[in-house]
């Protein structure tokens, strides 16, 4: 009798195994091997930005975009909302926050690896240039930031299947630049100054990556 519950245990705790193995499988995937991890700010819980440098600049090289009738940025917002129930703006700006983190850490050392998945073509060869610039002349570039004074939603809108959303960060940094010798030769160790970033990220709203692409970087006119 002992020996014959014990079997039926066994047996009972074999089934729950294999219910877990296939449920972790259904919901994380196969792994192939070849997969890579990849930063993925915006579904992080939080985040804490730390250092923030000057981006390269990518103007515009598309027309305008012009709905036939221009929406509020409250109206624009419900739009993504609707297209895309999993889309939070407060939920998105902590991933903003987290995405400038990363962004502004990798430029500043030089990491392509990690601004690869997180910038556009266009965005990410601009800032590929700046960074070899930088290494052919023997410079460096030391950044950090006192504090970021606001993190605001300014644009929005609906592109077919793109969600394009435009943040803009004010935050109090200090961003130094040092030659070989590793004198300073741009900026003030003690000083921080006021920078006004603007970012547009965008996102296909019907792909199952949550991930946002930095598409442009720009400075108020």
């Amino acid at each position: 009798m002992g020996e014959g519950f014990v079997f039926i245990e066994i047996i009972i705790f074999a089934m729950i195994a294999a219910f877990l193995v296939y449920r972790l499988r259904s919901v994380l995937g196969r792994r192939t091997g070849e997969e890579r991890p990849r930063p993925n700010p915006f579904t992080a819980p939080t985040a804490r930005p730390d250092n923030v440098v000057a981006m390269p600049q990518r103007a515009p090289t598309d027309a305008p975009y012009a709905p036939d009738e221009p929406v509020s940025l409250a109206e624009a917002l419900k739009q993504i909302h609707a297209a895309d129930p999993t889309f939070d703006e407060k939920t998105f700006l902590q991933g903003a926050r987290g995405a400038f983190q990363m962004v502004v850490e990798a430029f500043a050392a030089g990491d392509t690896a990690t601004l690869r998945p997180l910038l556009s073509d266009d965005v990410y060869d601009n800032f590929v240039q700046a960074i070899r610039h930088r290494q052919s002349a023997g410079e460096t570039l030391e950044t950090r930031i006192d504090r970021i004074r606001d993190a605001d939603v300014i644009e929005a809108r609906l592109d077919g299947r793109d969600a394009l959303v435009t943040v803009k960060f004010v935050s109090d940094q200090i961003n130094l630049v040092r030659n070989a010798a590793g004198e300073t030769v741009d900026g003030d160790p003690k000083q921080p100054v006021e920078v006004v970033d603007i970012w547009t990220f965008r996102r296909n709203i019907r792909a199952r990556d949550p991930n946002w692409a930095l598409v442009e970087t720009r400075t108020p006119n």
